[in-house]
């Protein structure tokens, strides 16, 4: 299984890269970051400074949008990264929650989502493509490659992901559900004439290591709630669309009954007051809470679900630590 760190891109940047390039040297295989330019920054002119200080790691967005950026000047700017520092570049993707919403813009739809996932890869590949109807190629390109992966967690994203996307990614790392979404995945690509097993799967979720006290469980917990409320927002729009027909499991839509709103200006942040409907049963099941050996065992059981890769969301007060943790002792445990 690979390991992925995903940052946030707060100031300063260099902080991100040095910590991108210590994930590298600790065995970490892909660096992500957040894509919401309002409440971050931009994070493309950050991905070419990892991309020199580093060898291998692969760099992207979980996830970038088809709406903030017109398509073509997003697969060139992933089709010049590749071509200064080899094709060492993911488009993480999806319809765009913080990034639209804290714009008071409504995220993109799924067909949207759609056709700019083909004409940005194949732009990005050199391919010509039609873009508001105008047939367009980007000249320039050489030996282009990009996968482009797609979050997901509905019925259609999730059938969107297995027909188009070649990787699938999820925001939670509760084995039951990924067993039923890449279930779901896998059973769409099948439909399309694709070979299931082609389509990647990366679980991201945040990871907190504690020294197996109770006082560092409660702690650990305190860090992470913000990621039932970051999920939440997702699920709301599941309920509000499916209701309790049985197109998703109930075991992740019935902790967000009794949210009440969500303020995009702590988004992602630990203490997020609009979390507090988060119970500890839902931390403990979306995310990794816990000493070494229950990380690697949680790890094992996402990579018996079909998880390719486990990417670790580090928004907590230990970012170094669980960094350094990981590379001494869960990326040897699980390679």
């Amino acid at each position: 299984m690979d390991i992925g760190l995903v940052l946030q891109t707060d100031p300063p940047a260099d902080l991100l890269v040095e910590r991108m390039v210590r994930a590298e040297a600790h065995g970490f295989t892909h660096g992500w970051t957040f894509d919401s330019v309002v409440l971050w920054q931009e994070p493309f002119v950050i991905y070419s400074r990892i991309l020199e200080r580093t060898k291998k790691l692969v760099v992207g967005p979980m996830v970038t949008n088809p709406s903030t950026r017109s398509w073509e000047v997003t697969a060139s700017l992933f089709a010049t990264l590749n071509d200064m520092y080899g094709n060492r570049t993911v488009c993480g993707s999806g319809r765009g929650d913080s990034a639209m919403r804290v714009a008071g813009r409504r995220p993109a739809t799924l067909d949207h989502l759609s056709q700019a996932m083909r004409v940005i890869k194949d732009l990005a590949e050199g391919r010509e493509t039609v873009v508001d109807g105008t047939p367009m190629r980007l000249q320039w390109v050489r030996d282009g490659s990009l996968p482009v992966w797609m979050g997901a967690y509905g019925p259609k994203a999730l059938n969107l992901v297995g027909r188009q996307a070649d990787g699938f990614i999820l925001q939670l790392a509760d084995p039951y559900l990924i067993e039923w979404m890449v279930a779901a995945v896998r059973a769409a690509a099948a439909e399309a004439g694709r070979d299931p097993s082609a389509v990647k799967v990366c679980v991201a979720a945040p990871a907190y290591v504690t020294d197996g006290s109770p006082e560092g469980l409660v702690h650990a917990r305190k860090q992470c709630r913000w990621f039932g409320g970051m999920v939440g927002n997702h699920v709301a729009d599941l309920v509000s669309r499916y209701g309790d027909s049985g197109a998703v499991p109930q075991e992740l839509t019935d902790y967000v009954r009794t949210r009440s709103g969500y303020d995009y200006t702590h988004h992602g942040r630990v203490g997020n007051p609009d979390t507090d409907f988060v119970p500890d049963a839902i931390v403990d099941r979306f995310c990794l809470v816990g000493p070494v050996e229950e990380h690697v065992a949680k790890l094992k059981l996402l990579q018996d679900a079909g998880v390719d890769q486990f990417a670790v969301y580090a928004m907590h007060d230990d970012v170094d630590g669980v960094i350094d943790t990981y590379g001494r002792d869960v990326v040897p445990a699980l390679s």
